[in-house]
């Protein structure tokens, strides 16, 4: 059976340019396309993540617009992302899909609701929050300071970033950086140094952008976080959940970005039933008191 460890890399060309992705599960039903973060390409997606709902859905993750092994350039905004994004998905002949957006692709999948509300059926929306969501001027200082320890400590950012540093979170960034390497041959090229400062410079304008009128996004939403997460705090997905007029918040305990990478096992089972139309679980939301410490804690910013 193709995993994500070993299943091929494809291109397709949308309007000349080469478009990188990869496909499990079986190609019937509505696919769920994965939209990823700022400066990932495809094999920063957990392998865990993406084998768990390809065992029952046809899943399709690609490099956007000049990133990682995909043609051209990343554009300086999100709504050309989203419209980028859209081209890829009808030139592969789709006319509805499922939306799986994490981070930057949390935003990107909103523009994609936003501009083609027939192609999308339901999106789970991780470690994102709303367009104009404000404190985007912190964002610099978060992640270069992340980048700092980074640096220091010869660590990936996404250790100080994607997981708390308590005893926990670094047992979980670990695994994950574990499961990352799976998958040794076929590897998307890195993210260039344009690309990164596009998808930066499309972050600062997000959270400088009107708010977006997501109550005419009429499909179902499942909206997930970490209670801990230093660049999205939940207070930011708690508020764009309550702005879909269908939408399910789950907060994960003692989680960094998204909560999604750290609680793989608990989260794939929570995104299988909200695609099959059945809550796995209630909506968790993180305690009051909780919430205020992480505001305090560190401020944080929409996006990323």
């Amino acid at each position: 059976m193709t995993t994500w460890q070993t299943t091929p890399t494809k291109t397709i060309d949308v309007d000349g340019t080469s478009f990188a992705y990869r496909e499990l599960g079986e190609p019937t039903g509505v696919p769920v396309v994965f939209l990823h973060h700022f400066t990932a390409v495809l094999d920063d997606w957990d392998p865990r993540v993406l084998d768990g709902i390809a065992a029952q859905h046809h899943v399709i993750a690609f490099d956007n617009r000049g990133v990682g092994s995909t043609g051209s350039r990343v554009p300086n905004d999100i709504e050309q992302m989203g419209a980028d994004a859209i081209a890829f998905i009808r030139a592969l002949g789709h006319d509805e899909v499922d939306i799986f957006g994490f981070s930057l692709g949390g935003a990107v999948a909103q523009m994609v609701a936003l501009q083609a509300p027939d192609l999308v059926r339901r999106m789970v929306l991780a470690g994102t929050g709303p367009r104009g969501g404000g404190g985007i001027w912190k964002m610099p200082f978060i992640v270069g300071g992340a980048y700092a320890k980074a640096f220091a400590t010869r660590k990936d950012p996404r250790h100080f970033l994607f997981f708390p540093r308590n005893t926990e979170g670094k047992k979980a960034a670990k695994e994950y950086f574990g499961r990352l390497a799976e998958r040794t041959e076929d590897r998307s090229r890195p993210i260039s140094w344009q690309a990164g400062l596009a998808q930066l410079r499309a972050i600062t304008a997000g959270g400088l952008h009107a708010p977006d009128d997501l109550s005419v996004i009429k499909a179902p939403v499942l909206v997930a976080n970490g209670d801990h997460d230093l660049m999205v705090a939940s207070e930011h997905s708690a508020d764009m959940a309550r702005r879909f007029p269908d939408a399910k918040l789950v907060v994960y305990p003692n989680s960094g970005h998204g909560g999604i990478f750290q609680y793989h096992r608990e989260f794939v089972p929570e995104v299988l039933a909200f695609l099959a139309d059945r809550c796995a679980s209630e909506p968790r939301r993180t305690p009051r008191r909780k919430r205020r410490a992480r505001r305090n804690d560190m401020p944080s910013v929409p996006y990323l």
